[in-house]
């Protein structure tokens, strides 16, 4: 699968450790040399602001797509290639879904798990066939992955949906896997989320 475009939830806070950060700009990095865009929530600070100005400094594409309630000087990362102003936070994800063909995400609060688990839905859904991935930098998402397993053993979540979600703790893994992935046929899915 081509992975043009790239959608990254991240945090607007940078977290406690460097780890994240340097995530952030390898992950711009590899966008960079790869010639794939980033399509994120438009912000200069935090692991939003790591990888978009990684990538800014290194002539990559950046398009920040971000809602008026929180378009503010000190906030909108103006360097990047496009922004997007939208009146909602649901016509913010809506205008993201229409660019990429793939997400990513990162270390992030409430925001950035709520994003995750929309695409997430998206795809249970065969609203969209793209490929979902956690960079599971310093074991972030040891928790979120553990509960998702719960859900299996617990039979709120098919093991063919669980499958849904690409996670790994390398840039290089987790692209490889994004690049390989193949939605699961659209009847399997109806058929597993009716019964």
């Amino acid at each position: 699968m081509g992975l043009h475009n790239i959608a990254v939830f991240c945090g607007s806070s940078t977290g406690f450790k460097k780890v994240y950060q340097e995530a952030a700009m390898e992950l711009g990095n590899y966008f960079v040399q790869h010639n794939i865009g980033l399509v994120y929530g438009g912000g200069k600070i935090g692991i939003m602001g790591a990888i978009s100005n990684k990538m800014i400094e290194q002539g990559g594409k950046v398009v920040g797509i971000i809602p008026g309630l929180l378009e503010k000087e000190e906030v909108v990362n103006k360097g990047a290639t496009e922004v997007h102003v939208t009146k909602t936070m649901s016509e913010r994800k809506m205008k993201m879904s229409q660019m990429i063909n793939g997400y990513i995400t990162l270390p992030g609060g409430y925001g950035t798990l709520d994003e995750l688990f929309e695409a997430l839905t998206l795809q249970q859904l065969y609203i969209e066939t793209k490929p979902v991935g956690i960079l599971n930098v310093n074991g972030f998402f040891d928790y979120t992955i553990k509960q998702l397993d719960f859900m299996v053993e617990e039979g709120f979540l098919k093991p063919d949906n669980r499958k849904m979600l690409l996670v790994d703790e390398t840039v290089e893994g987790l692209m490889e896997k994004m690049k390989n992935y193949k939605a699961p046929e659209k009847s399997n899915i109806i058929n597993k989320v009716v019964k």
